[in-house]
């Protein structure tokens, strides 16, 4: 008997719940728009960098901004981000993390437009077949401060001379180098940036561009060896003018 009731209840709750969501009017409150932004960053000559498209509309016509998009109605967040790198920088399957959302009430003058940022890192191998162009560049990524103290960065052409970027877009790339420095030591962000065989060198150098500074050889290769983190290949280099150094791989690296 109290089994038939509490299915009784719950009949009646469900159909109650299916007439409200029939009679619900979306349209009776405002909605804010939401978009994503992603940061495409990789290494290119001991410099970071990041790929920037520049807008052929208003708002910021002719200005420089990260590749994005609005999100679809029948879209999550993170396959709308995979979406703007595939269509916009022709890139898929790469390492791809949520990073922050960018929320202020003006920071789009065309209407009330909330953005998830995110960040992708490529081996810059990866970008030779992107739509590198005169409306599609990988700027040099240009940090004014040093350590974890933030703040917005600005960007570089290629063949020089500051590009200036729209929206909030200075300050996701800063968000974006903070977090990146923040965790090189725990997590495995540095090898998302090398080849799949790699020598402790390059890796050395990856580190030393994130961090904005020099690091001692000795130290930083011993702390790499100890980290468990890296295993040796038991190969060389192949075709170099010095010495053959030594190749590593990341021990926990997930197939691409």
């Amino acid at each position: 008997m109290a089994a038939r009731k509490r299915q009784s209840r719950n009949k009646a709750s469900d159909g109650g719940e299916r007439a409200f969501l029939a009679a619900y009017d979306a349209s009776a409150f405002p909605h804010p728009s939401v978009a994503v932004d992603v940061a495409l960053v990789t290494i290119v000559e001991g410099a970071l960098r990041a790929v920037l498209v520049r807008r052929e509309e208003h708002p910021a016509k002719g200005a420089w901004a990260l590749p994005g998009g609005f999100v679809g109605m029948d879209e999550s967040l993170d396959a709308a981000a995979a979406r703007v790198l595939a269509t916009k920088v022709g890139v898929e399957g790469v390492f791809v993390e949520q990073l922050y959302t960018f929320g202020a009430v003006k920071r789009d003058p065309r209407t009330r437009v909330i953005a998830v940022a995110y960040y992708a890192l490529v081996h810059p191998g990866l970008l030779e077949r992107a739509p590198l162009n005169g409306n599609t560049v990988l700027a040099e990524l240009a940090v004014p401060w040093r350590g974890e103290s933030g703040g917005d960065v600005g960007a570089v052409r290629p063949e020089g001379g500051r590009l200036k970027l729209a929206f909030d877009h200075a300050a996701m790339l800063g968000l974006v180098v903070l977090r990146l420095r923040g965790k090189l030591d725990y997590a495995p962000i540095g090898f998302e940036l090398l080849p799949r065989h790699f020598t402790l060198r390059q890796l050395q150098e990856v580190h030393e561009t994130i961090l904005g500074k020099r690091l001692n050889k000795d130290s930083f290769r011993r702390r790499m060896l100890a980290s468990g983190r890296i295993r040796a290949t038991g190969r060389r280099e192949a075709d170099v003018g010095h010495r053959p150094a030594a190749l590593y791989r990341f021990a926990r690296r997930t197939k691409r």
